[in-house]
């Protein structure tokens, strides 16, 4: 189950999640993961210091993903996609995508934050709400 996040509620968003991980991808195509807690300034994220090797792996693969667990057991977890660059020691992340998820399974849980439920039904399910800027992720 998803809920698409308009990317300029993300302020709002973060505001409900605590600390996540910065996804990036290394020169062998793997995946490094870091603990961050991300900010908004002027509608980009800043990743305070997220370390040489995560600054290494954006600097030449710009997409990264971060994903911000549920603070309650079977919550929604958010899921932000961006293009990011190096800025001294930070990076900073330009919001392309975001979306509250949660697989079927989990959905006894707990309902997503009032603040981002849309208020217009769709056609994609009981939790699904297409907004923002890419057309919904069929996941």
């Amino acid at each position: 189950m998803s809920i698409p996040v308009d990317v300029a509620a993300l302020d709002t968003a973060l505001k409900e999640f605590g600390a996540g991980y910065l996804v990036t991808v290394t020169a062998d195509g793997t995946t490094k993961v870091v603990t961050v807690e991300p900010s908004l300034d002027g509608g980009l994220l800043v990743i305070a210091d997220p370390g040489n090797g995560s600054r290494a792996n954006v600097a030449e693969r710009p997409q990264v993903t971060l994903v911000l667990p549920p603070r309650e057991e079977r919550g929604f977890t958010l899921l932000v996609d961006g293009t990011a660059a190096v800025d001294g020691t930070d990076v900073r992340v330009t919001p392309t995508w975001a979306v509250l998820h949660r697989p079927a399974a989990h959905a006894d849980g707990p309902p997503a934050p009032a603040s981002l439920r849309p208020t217009a039904p769709t056609d994609c399910g009981n939790d699904c709400r297409p907004v923002g800027s890419r057309a919904a992720d069929p996941a």
